[in-house]
């Protein structure tokens, strides 16, 4: 058999250990180009949005999509802080796109009723952020 000698293993201090950061904001450019084809989706697709307000024409829909994503990008870009995770400029981050995505087709068709449209949109928008974030 061979020598089994145990080697003392080399203590490694706490200060040796690297820190892990993780941070989900900024989201990568990806992740925005995502979120604006998705709105185009939104915008130009039935749904019940578009049931309530129209669809838009796909050009439009593009411009559009894209307008809010940089608005609600610069929205919630101004309010992070240094020391944070991201997870509340995130969903500062999603509210604005929610927020902005609705006065757009409101002001679109004139700004006819709100009701059943906000309530589903709003009601949505909350799962989506519970799903994102994990909280029930």
């Amino acid at each position: 058999m061979a020598d089994t000698q145990e080697q003392p293993k080399p203590e490694i201090s706490t200060s040796d250990k690297p820190t892990i950061s993780f941070s989900i904001w900024p989201p990568s450019q990806r992740t925005r180009d995502a979120v604006t084809n998705r709105l185009v989706e939104t915008l130009s697709s039935p749904s019940v949005l578009s049931k309530r307000y129209g669809t838009l024409p796909e050009a439009e829909a593009a411009a559009t999509a894209k307008l809010i994503e940089e608005e609600a990008f610069a929205a919630a870009s101004s309010t992070a802080a240094s020391d944070d995770d991201g997870i509340e400029i995130l969903q500062g981050y999603s509210k604005e796109i929610s927020k902005r995505m609705l006065e757009t087709v409101k002001a679109r068709a004139g700004g006819t009723g709100e009701g059943h449209v906000a309530e589903s949109v709003s009601e949505g928008h909350v799962a989506e952020e519970e799903s994102v974030t994990g909280s029930n």
